[in-house]
């Protein structure tokens, strides 16, 4: 990314040849300085120094958009490494667009889909996006952000203005995209709806007349369309700014709510602390870079210590993780909760954890409490509910450290619940 050498030497001198702090806005050379840290890729490059170079001389900041569709009702600290770029644009004094996608959230976003997303209704989606700027604002400053719901301008639209949208884009184009590509090389369905989230998308950017739009590398297809559409309608094309994707909790996937392995912006301080600490080791360099805790030069000696002591590298992340979303003091009262957890309850500090669904009709949640004996068998600590009972009467399992002395126990089917089995065998089971 930093082969930009040439480019940031060029804006640099142009603006040495203006003859002072260009109006309003910092050099264009130090923008872009700050544009491009940690970002991936940003197409086209020299279309972003143009850009910039004609604020700095107008006075006119940059309109930056980013859209987020409320399939669930969590952000999460995933989405948070391309909201800090955001806010970065945003301290540059451009205007940043926080779109709320109230109506593509009911098409659902293909992206690295194998099939079509489950569609959701109306109301689901209104409800999920209900908390969506409460939660961005932890971030962004949203007294001077502009928060957008695309339904205003994508539900008006009438067939001719559909029609004149689809012509903009063609289906050769739209399989080179590489989720479509293999789904259609190997036969499985795609529908015409999931064709059409990239355009609506794009027409995001029509409506909002967006200079720069920011994504994950995971929307470069999507990103890319609206420029195309841009172009199309008569527009000067966006800017597309790519950051990278964090990975979830299980190590593997991008952090994401359809594979329930995210740590939300507005969790609770407890389970912001022990999903950090349930992290493999190979993930903590990736996080201490992008969970937005450190700042150079503070980076560099995180990075230090997560390969010298990958514990206390992790705790410390823990700390700051729920610091950045809740303050300093929640930070420590989630820290002593785990403490009490583990330490107190000798489990050791190194636990799997286990996500359950309370909705789960295996689980058979009746009055908000679930029978300890399925509990064991959705946490792998049982392979069935005849062998649980055994257990328990052997005295074998403690929930939250106490013994389990009745076949009929149940326990709350929210927040987390610790289970040992025996001497050494624990899990951390996380309702969600």
């Amino acid at each position: 990314m930093r082969a930009a050498g040439h480019t940031l030497a060029a804006a640099r001198q142009r603006g040495l040849e203006a003859g002072g702090p260009l109006a309003k806005l910092p050099w264009v050379a130090e923008q872009m300085d700050v544009i491009l840290r940690d970002a991936v890729e940003v197409v086209p490059e020299e279309d972003l120094v143009r850009k910039l170079e004609r604020s700095a001389r107008t006075g006119e900041p940059l309109r930056v958009k980013q859209g987020f569709d409320p399939t669930r009702p969590d952000l999460h600290i995933g989405h948070a490494v391309s909201l800090r770029k955001l806010r970065d644009l945003q301290d540059l004094g451009h205007q940043v667009i926080f779109v709320v996608g109230d109506y593509t959230g009911r098409v659902g976003d293909p992206s690295g889909r194998s099939e079509e997303r489950p569609r959701l209704s109306p109301e689901e989606v209104r409800e999920n996006a209900r908390t969506y700027v409460e939660q961005v604002s932890h971030i962004l400053d949203m007294s001077r952000a502009r928060v957008e719901y695309n339904s205003t301008w994508l539900e008006p639209l009438h067939l001719s203005d559909v029609l004149e949208l689809t012509a903009t884009y063609t289906v050769a184009r739209l399989l080179e995209r590489d989720d479509f590509a293999e789904r259609y090389r190997e036969g499985r369905p795609i529908s015409i709806l999931e064709f059409m989230y990239p355009l609506l998308q794009a027409y995001d950017s029509v409506a909002l007349r967006a200079d720069i739009e920011v994504g994950g590398t995971d929307q470069k297809f999507n990103l890319l369309v609206g420029r195309t559409v841009q172009e199309r309608y008569g527009q000067d094309p966006q800017v597309c700014l790519m950051m990278p994707l964090l990975r979830g909790t299980d190590g593997s996937m991008k952090m994401s709510k359809s594979y329930d392995n995210f740590i939300g912006l507005a969790e609770a301080p407890e389970e912001q602390f022990g999903k950090t600490m349930s992290i493999s080791d190979v993930l903590l360099p990736e996080w201490i870079a992008l969970s937005g805790v450190y700042r150079r030069p503070k980076l560099r000696e995180a990075l230090a210590v997560a390969e010298r002591d990958p514990y206390a590298a992790k705790r410390a992340l823990a700390r700051g993780i729920v610091g950045l979303y809740h303050g300093a003091a929640a930070a420590a009262s989630a820290e002593a909760h785990f403490n009490r957890l583990f330490r107190e309850r000798r489990a050791p500090e190194e636990v799997p954890a286990v996500d359950v669904d309370a909705a789960d009709p295996q689980l058979r949640v009746e009055d908000g409490k679930v029978w300890v004996p399925r509990l064991l068998v959705a946490a792998g600590l049982a392979s069935s509910n005849s062998e649980a009972v055994r257990l328990i009467e052997q005295g074998a399992i403690a929930v939250d450290g106490r013994v389990v002395d009745s076949m009929q126990a149940s326990v709350p089917a929210s927040g987390a619940v610790l289970l040992r089995r025996g001497k050494r065998r624990f899990a951390m089971v996380r309702f969600r």
